[in-house]
């Protein structure tokens, strides 16, 4: 059985813990960098980006994640941490997708939304509905970068090699598709 580690120290963990259980995933709580060893992958959820990487860095997580040996799929904040790049910040992060972001890039917490996404690489029938709460976007990526979902010429949704990010928070609908992808696609032994 796939067992997904859920980085527990901010964020939507109990939704990404429902969706990864729907599809038959084992999961784990991560609070410290030894909560990661036999993961065969990690999602990184939303919060506050500079706390959490804080935090990463004191735990000795940052660490064991730049080694590039676990898939992760960062969602909102987890994005921003998977940054090599964040605009005008040199908060700490993890730089293991060659991409830059924008912070709060779509707004504040109030000026929060939701908006179907085109996934072709997921269907090209039906989008998937992203969720933006003080969501950041991608505003230049290196050559090994894919992007797979943009909302007005904006990426906010990309993946590269075995990490994946995304502006929004899929855990909070109830489509199951773009956690299927990482789980399929991304680590690549399915649910």
């Amino acid at each position: 059985m796939t067992r997904i580690g859920i980085a527990a120290v901010q964020g939507a963990v109990r939704e990404h813990e429902r969706v990864l259980s729907a599809l038959g995933a084992k999961t784990s709580l991560v609070r410290r960098s030894e909560d990661l060893a036999g993961l065969d992958g990690l999602i990184l959820p939303g919060g506050e980006s500079t706390t959490i990487g804080m935090l990463f860095e004191e735990y000795g997580i940052s660490d064991v994640l730049r080694r590039g040996e676990i898939p992760v799929f960062g969602t909102c904040a987890g994005m921003i941490l998977l940054a090599k790049e964040i605009e005008g910040s040199e908060q700490p992060r993890l730089g293991l997708m060659d991409i830059a972001v924008r912070r709060n890039a779509f707004g504040r917490q109030r000026e929060s939304f939701e908006e179907e996404i085109a996934v072709p690489a997921i269907s090209t029938d039906e989008p998937i509905r992203g969720v933006f709460i003080r969501a950041p976007y991608v505003t230049s990526t290196g050559a090994g970068v894919e992007v797979l979902g943009t909302l007005d010429g904006k990426i906010v949704l990309c993946r590269q090699g075995r990490m994946l990010a995304g502006s929004f928070h899929p855990e909070l609908t109830d489509d199951l598709r773009l956690h299927r992808y990482f789980l399929e696609e991304v680590v690549g032994q399915g649910a």
